[in-house]
């Protein structure tokens, strides 16, 4: 029996792993280079680059699916597990896995069911968190001073809110850009609606309008993002909601504080009609008027007949008016004879005095006041010469107690850098500066290593072993 009997595939082709990879790449593409898939999206992620990577799975199978950045930046909905879509793309191989993959060109949603369904479940679980009750909802000022816009700069929704806002009521207004539609545009919606609410002062507007024309639900699928309903329901300025015509119904609808039809609706609903207010303002003012002008003559009307209904004042002041007049002409008198009878008094008494009476009470008067004045300094004395000896008794008491009589006897106080006193060695660190007051000085010290306790301590060249406490420098002290 020969080799070839042996080993009848050896004359087959040997591949290389990289050649056949290549080779059935080449197949797959060829056989599958367009094709549509119906399929639920799973598992997906979105690295930093861009690129989107998911599954499109059915009941049975799974195809592994990638979205290149480019592609991804230009679809009209964000996708998101559980969606059910239609890819249109080709399928390839990734040999380093050894797999293959659908790589998407085009991703649609399956009909208009797939992302309400969506819709719905999304609606059921942000209801489920409160974020539609009515109690969140703000109040819209009458007239605000400024208003912030969230839109396209460059669509006619801005200027239809501006139009309208200058022909109702000039306002200023402040626009933050976004794209109102494709990838990304959720990001950029809930970051300026943020970005509002992080404004101070002056520049922070009072009330936001978050705006967009109509479209198709996957035109206006971004303001259905649950980031962007969260930035609206976390919104602490009043917001108003104008995306799409009035049969248009997004998540903010029922996240904002207001929903208008149109973003035309909504600059209605922010400001009045000035016209209409200043001719309010006139017809209040010609009806305050006429009933300021009412009011004065009724109480004039009431005051007139009061007056009637008042005594004359002068039948009221005649009979004080008379007796006035005889009591004027009775006080000279009355004056006359008190002055009269007082000088008599006086008379009186100056004739019972004589210059000896007078000089006699004076002098009383001064003896009196001399016994009193050597009473006087007597007792001062003695309450001063108890106070002093009080005193010095006290003094004595004090120096007693000081504590530089204990120092005057060989003892030394330790204290730290903040004076305070160093009671116990565990107070006092090797290498801190203490001061050492004796009796009669200061002296800084620095606290040595430690010694241990032996009775007969061996004394060694140049310094003793006992010395914890050493000098620093020459101008500081030593402790023993």
């Amino acid at each position: 029996m020969n080799d070839s009997d042996q080993n009848p595939a050896s004359n087959m082709h040997e591949f290389t792993v990289s050649e056949l990879s290549s080779a059935l790449k080449r197949s797959v593409e060829t056989q599958f280079g367009h094709v549509r898939v119906r399929a639920e999206i799973s598992g997906l992620s979105r690295p930093a680059s861009g690129h989107m990577y998911f599954g499109l799975k059915d009941d049975k199978s799974v195809l592994d699916g990638v979205c290149w950045r480019g592609v991804a930046a230009r679809l009209a909905f964000r996708p998101e597990d559980g969606l059910e879509v239609i890819c249109t793309g080709k399928l390839t191989t990734y040999a380093g896995r050894s797999k293959y993959q659908m790589v998407v060109e085009r991703m649609e949603p399956a009909g208009e069911g797939a992302l309400m369904a969506l819709l719905e479940d999304r609606k059921r679980i942000l209801t489920a968190e409160g974020l539609f009750a009515t109690e969140r909802k703000k109040a819209i000022p009458y007239i605000p001073k400024k208003i912030g816009v969230v839109t396209s700069p460059t669509g006619a929704v801005i200027r239809d809110i501006l139009h309208r806002l200058n022909d109702r009521f000039p306002r200023d207004v402040v626009v933050w850009p976004v794209i109102v539609q494709g990838q990304g545009a959720g990001e950029q919606i809930a970051q300026a609606i943020a970005g509002f609410n992080d404004l101070k002062g002056d520049t922070k507007p009072d009330v936001l309008i978050v705006a967009r024309g109509g479209g198709s639900v996957e035109d206006l699928w971004a303001f259905n993002e649950e980031i962007v309903v969260r930035a609206v329901a976390d919104s602490h300025i009043p917001l108003i909601s104008a995306v799409g015509h009035e049969t248009d119904t997004t998540l903010i609808d029922y996240a904002a504080d207001k929903r208008a039809p149109t973003p035309t609706g909504a600059a209605e609903m922010i400001v009045p009609v000035k016209a209409d207010l200043d001719h309010i303002i006139r017809d209040l003012a010609h009806r305050l008027n006429t009933q300021k002008s009412k009011v004065v003559f009724e109480r004039s009307q009431r005051l007139k007949a009061l007056a009637r209904a008042l005594p004359n004042p002068k039948d009221m002041l005649g009979l004080a008016s008379q007796r006035l007049d005889d009591l004027t002409a009775r006080l000279p008198r009355g004056l006359k004879a008190v002055l009269q009878n007082q000088s008599i008094t006086l008379n009186r008494l100056v004739g019972g005095l004589s210059i000896g009476r007078i000089k006699q009470i004076c002098n009383f008067h001064a003896s009196a006041m001399d016994s009193v004045n050597v009473r006087l300094k007597s007792a001062a004395n003695r309450k001063l010469t108890v106070l002093d000896d009080t005193l010095k008794a006290q003094v004595r008491i004090l120096e007693s107690l000081s504590f530089t009589r204990v120092l005057e006897r060989g003892y030394v106080m330790l204290t730290n850098v903040n004076g305070m006193a160093v009671t116990s060695a565990a107070k006092a660190s090797i290498g801190d500066l203490l001061t050492a007051r004796f009796h009669d000085g200061d002296k800084a010290v620095t606290v040595g290593q430690d010694v241990a306790h032996v009775t007969n301590p061996k004394p060694t060249k140049g310094r003793s072993k006992k010395k914890i406490l050493s000098s620093g420098d020459d101008k500081q002290g030593s402790l023993l």
